[in-house]
């Protein structure tokens, strides 16, 4: 199995279970990571997810060149991929554990998450131009992120960084050592996990959209959504009568 799910109270920890190729992305993991996804999208009982890989050399080390080589395709258009993360805002908080090395579509799955807990032997890095090709799953847009002459000499020398180095231009949240990163991203999703469902979706959805340019007036829908909503009730009655909210996600 290239990818395996298992849950802890509300929170599924996806996988990537390829550590003899540094979790490199195949056709078969690249499918396992969307149906992952896709699973922990419709299981309401999930709040949010954390992202690893097995081992501890990487975290993902990008695509399988050596399946690339060979001619094989990387993509099943019959199961769900990667778009469910990368080229739409997933409804649910992402938290990427980086055991290792994170590089080329590993970085950029990595990008792609909403958060980030780094091991502290961790690297990162675009070496696709190192191999005749092009960042193109979101490495490019690494300057929405950084400065932009730190994000050229990335994708152009296509060299890594260090975890530290990461943590100081705000890629990553948190670096820790290397036995207490999964320690570290469960309890991170935890506290996020505790927090109304409705209110973790609109967040994340307005933050991210005031990012790209959005207006107010164009936020004002959804924002107005979770003030009408029994959620917002709930926290308030549960604050007043000092204890836990029951979230119901509407």
């Amino acid at each position: 199995m290239t990818v395996f799910v298992k849950r802890h109270d509300a929170i599924a920890v996806v996988t990537i279970n390829r550590p003899e190729v540094r979790n490199a992305l195949d056709a078969n993991t690249i499918a396992g990571i969307g149906s992952a996804l896709q699973f922990a999208e419709e299981d309401t009982d999930v709040r949010a997810v954390v992202l690893t890989g097995a081992g501890d050399r990487a975290f993902c080390a990008g695509m399988d060149l050596r399946a690339f080589a060979s001619g094989a395709s990387l993509f099943d258009d019959s199961r769900p991929g990667l778009e469910s993360i990368t080229q739409r805002t997933f409804p649910k908080p992402v938290i990427a554990a980086i055991n290792g090395a994170a590089l080329a579509g590993g970085f950029e799955l990595m990008l792609a998450c909403d958060l980030a807990v780094a091991a502290e032997h961790a690297t990162f890095g675009l070496p696709e131009v190192k191999r005749g090709l092009v960042a193109v799953g979101g490495g490019t847009n690494l300057p929405r992120r950084i400065p932009l002459a730190v994000a050229l000499e990335l994708g152009l020398t296509g060299e890594s960084i260090n975890a530290a180095r990461a943590f100081e231009l705000g890629l990553v949240n948190r670096v820790v050592p290397a036995a207490q990163l999964l320690a570290e991203a469960l309890e991170l999703a935890g506290l996020i996990s505790r927090n109304g469902p409705l209110a973790l979706r609109i967040t994340k959805e307005l933050m991210l959209a005031q990012a790209s340019g959005a207006t107010p007036q164009e936020l004002a829908p959804a924002t107005a959504r979770v003030l009408r909503s029994a959620d917002a009730k709930e926290g308030a009655t549960a604050f007043a009568e000092k204890r836990v909210p029951r979230w119901t996600g509407v």
